[in-house]
């Protein structure tokens, strides 16, 4: 169940009350751990998003697993999302929490998808570049496509650079395909 909007929304939300209360860095400790906890394991978030399974055994599997670890803003916040039916969005909020920190601390987020892994001297040169694109540190995600072919397709919050060699075909392809010159023997 993918549900940007909301999960956005709570994840906000969520941030706010810990700005008032001065847990910010506390809840960014649950909600990373809970981010990776539910990416890693897929039998959590089956359960979380199970119609079969009720809400309040999804509340005492969530106490389980992090009602000791959990500060008490984070807890109350699942126990929330559980009573009402809600603990499906608890990945993806978990998530946008995470991303709203970094946009808050600076960090821009950026994608670099590339037929082989980047090589450090690849790597500092894809720094230079988001360094000219917007200013701040960046977090890089590196993801290995094949159907890039070559070059790289590079995503740094709304702006995207596609220096992709499948682009460059695809591009050559409409060219040729439109082109009105015709041979005369």
């Amino acid at each position: 169940m993918r549900n940007t909007k909301v999960a956005h929304r709570y994840a906000k939300s969520l941030l706010d009350l810990a700005t008032q209360r001065g847990e910010i860095e506390l809840v960014e400790v649950d909600m990373v751990n809970l981010m990776n906890m539910a990416r890693d394991n897929r039998d959590l978030r089956a359960m979380l998003s199970s119609p079969v399974i009720p809400s309040d055994k999804k509340e005492k599997v969530l106490n389980a697993l992090f009602g000791d670890h959990q500060s008490q803003l984070g807890i109350a916040f699942m126990r929330i999302l559980a009573s009402k039916g809600r603990e499906a969005y608890l990945p993806e909020i978990a998530t946008h929490y995470v991303e709203l920190m970094k946009q808050r601390k600076g960090i821009l987020i950026a994608e670099v998808r590339t037929a082989s892994p980047l090589t450090d001297e690849l790597r500092a040169q894809i720094k230079v570049i988001i360094g000219k694109m917007k200013k701040g540190d960046a977090e890089i995600t590196e993801v290995i496509d094949p159907t890039v072919i070559g070059g790289y397709i590079l995503k740094v919050e709304d702006i995207m650079v596609d220096a992709s060699v499948s682009t460059q075909l695809r591009k050559l392809r409409r060219e040729f395909t439109n082109n009105p010159y015709e041979v005369k023997i």
